[in-house]
């Protein structure tokens, strides 16, 4: 405890505070206390997309942070438990990837027969039910996921990955995993006499990991559409005696009309028949939540998708995902007669700050102390140094330090590596875009890199996912198309009007790609060509302006190699013609150990943007977005756009103002 405490000064006074609060606050749920004889109360806990986040420790800021963390979260299980007459546990998939300490487990100390993860060993310690996989499990590549998962002391499920090619019918696949377990359990009613009760955990992944993690998964595994796989074998949970069925759903809360291969798909999965509740992920949002306020297929205020209990429990360990069932006993059976549902946070803001609602579970910090302690040390590592300091702060509104540096190395790498090849001739383009710039991360979810040393935490920072380089060739006039949907993230612009919202929030950023090695300007003006989705919606709009490459307007006709991620090459973002068909490079090295080599090789780096973006004027108009304070301290850096302080924003974060 003592090496816990030297790292976390306010741990042990949070711990002896937050525990006691939460104890004092203890009141069983009212479906426990009202529950007749032949009812029961039973209450489901989520957890979903912890990526990796055991301590609440920033490893790329190397500070504690309050708003993240499975030990804050687990903090409060116990009395959540206490809540309730009968509870489960499940987590609900990307625990593997998202932070140094996943890569430092993954490439640096590796997995032996017989380790346990620490992710796996802090959920040990927490007596979960049941899991499912997530998107980013893959992301290691499937020999590693096993061997993690190998680990575990309970049951991960999962119904749509299958081994090598689809059956004809998702109950003649031959899965990695078990679809489904049914927990036989005993719950006890409102009259105290206990009951047997039979809970199904069925699981599902996105369909898209077959695009993002192809590298990891094609020849190997396939993934069915969610909703098709839950069709199939939901009936055969019932006919196999399940009283109660829960879909672990890592797929966001997305359209309610049915689609093949839905990324987000848990409104249509939970309209399914025999699906009693549902836990859902991946978007990193919490629901119920104001984000979701009049959206089809949600009841926001009552916690129901498509008219059955859903939650989802935020991210990074943020919330803990509550869904209360009272149920009762009809014969031998039993079925829901109400619901409640609900995201308990981990923290508060009051103000400007971040107040924690809880502290730490020691056996939880425990679990991963060791490897926690190693992961310090690597990210810590210097491999170069940078003449100017490295931020996000303004990623989104004018060319980036942050964003630069990324771009610099892909396009000496992918030069490198295209030299005696056929396309050696070709210019070659880099696009790349901001990962941390704030939004749902908060505040304090930017790159801030001062000059001088540079490690490999702050690589980290600057490019979260462990992708690998591509390249693509494409047309001049699928270059200007990229830049059209690039530029979605902005709102439609009136001209002449006063402090417009710049920023299209449900645009997100690391799908803001900036291309570099060609020059433009983006015409607020216009409406977005594409939505975020890569559809066309305006297709006479034009946002891009005076497009050039080589001081010259761009040649519709003439080919390019663009430096990019297996993601974005892949088809995802879902760019317009960008898609493995236009793929001339396929690299061994992820995008993070170009970045660390080309620092190596240069020794020092500059890092400063180059200016090739800017927005159009528009006579007597300004518009607004939010930053973090901190980016009060680099307004003179900003290149071709003058912005201004306009006082605070919401929820911790500054406001500015830029004069079109």
């Amino acid at each position: 405890m003592s090496s816990t405490t030297a790292l976390h000064p306010i741990s042990r006074r949070a711990l002896l505070g937050g525990l006691a609060a939460s104890s004092a606050l203890v009141v069983l749920h009212p479906f426990s206390v009202r529950a007749a004889a032949n009812q029961a109360h039973l209450r489901i806990m989520e957890t979903t997309d912890l990526h990796v986040h055991v301590f609440p420790y920033d490893y790329y800021a190397d500070k504690p942070n309050d708003t993240l963390g499975l030990a804050r979260t687990a903090s409060i299980i116990d009395a959540i438990r206490a809540e309730a007459t009968n509870a489960v546990l499940v987590d609900n998939g990307d625990f593997l990837q998202g932070n140094p300490m996943g890569d430092y487990i993954a490439y640096k100390r590796g997995m032996k027969e017989g380790d346990v993860h620490p992710i796996i060993a802090a959920m040990n310690v927490l007596g979960y039910d049941c899991g499912t996989l997530g998107n980013h499990e893959f992301n290691y590549g499937l020999d590693f996921m096993f061997n993690v998962l190998d680990g575990a002391t309970f049951p991960i499920v999962c119904a749509n990955l299958t081994k090598g090619a689809l059956a004809a019918g998702a109950r003649q696949d031959e899965l990695f995993l078990k679809p489904y377990v049914i927990l036989d359990r005993k719950v006890k009613d409102g009259g105290g006499e206990e009951h047997p009760i039979r809970i199904g955990l069925i699981g599902f992944v996105p369909p898209q990991i077959m695009t993002w993690d192809a590298k990891n998964l094609e020849g190997k595994a396939n993934a069915r559409d969610i909703v098709k796989a839950a069709e199939a074998w939901v009936p055969q949970m019932r006919e196999e005696g399940a009283d109660i069925v829960i879909a672990l759903s890592h797929s966001g809360i997305g359209q309610q009309a049915y689609a093949e291969n839905l990324e987000n798909a848990s409104v249509p999965l939970a309209a399914i028949d025999g699906i009693d509740a549902i836990v859902t992920g991946h978007s990193h949002l919490d629901f119920p939540g104001p984000k979701f306020d009049a959206i089809a297929g949600l009841d926001n205020k009552t916690g129901l998708i498509s008219g059955k209990p859903g939650v989802m429990g935020g991210f990074w360990g943020s919330h803990l995902g509550l869904i209360d069932l009272l149920l009762e006993r009809d014969g031998g059976a039993w079925r829901v007669i109400g619901s409640t549902s609900e995201a308990r946070p981990i923290y508060r803001r009051e103000e400007k700050k971040v107040i924690a609602e809880v502290g730490d579970k020691p056996e939880v910090l425990a679990a991963a102390q060791k490897d926690h302690e190693a992961t310090l040390a690597y990210v810590r590592t210097p491999v170069g140094k940078t003449s100017a300091p490295l931020y996000s702060y303004f990623a989104l509104v004018a060319d980036d330090p942050s964003v630069q540096i990324v771009s610099q190395a892909q396009t000496w790498y992918i030069r490198d590596m295209l030299k005696d090849t056929e396309h050696r001739d070709l210019p070659v383009l880099s696009a790349a875009a901001p990962f941390k710039a704030g939004g749902r991360g908060g505040a304090d979810y930017y790159t801030d890199v001062p000059a001088g040393d540079i490690a490999i935490k702050n690589v980290a920072d600057l490019y979260l996912y462990p992708n690998t380089v591509q390249a693509v060739v494409i047309t001049g006039e699928q270059v200007r198309n990229w830049l059209e949907m690039s530029a979605g993230i902005f709102n439609q612009i009136t001209p002449g009007s006063t402090d417009a919202n710049l920023i299209n929030g449900d645009f997100p950023s690391y799908n803001f790609d900036v291309i570099d090695g060609v020059t433009y300007q983006i015409d607020l003006s216009q409406p977005a060509r594409y939505d975020k989705d890569g559809n066309l919606v305006n297709a006479s709009a034009s946002r891009m302006r005076d497009l050039q490459f080589d001081g010259k307007p761009i040649d519709p006709a003439q080919k390019f190699v663009v430096a990019t991620n297996n993601y974005r090459a892949g088809g995802g973002g879902h760019f317009p013609e960008i898609a493995a068909d236009k793929v001339v490079f396929v690299a061994p090295d992820t995008n993070r150990d170009v970045i660390v080599r080309y620092i190596v090789e240069q020794k020092t780096i500059n890092p400063s943007a180059d200016a090739n973006w800017k927005f159009l004027p528009l006579k007597d108009t300004s518009v607004v977005f939010d930053s973090s304070p901190k980016a009060r301290q680099f307004l003179a850096d900003v290149k071709a756009v003058t912005v201004e302080d306009a006082g605070d924003g919401a929820d911790g974060f500054a406001r500015f103002r830029i004069r079109l």
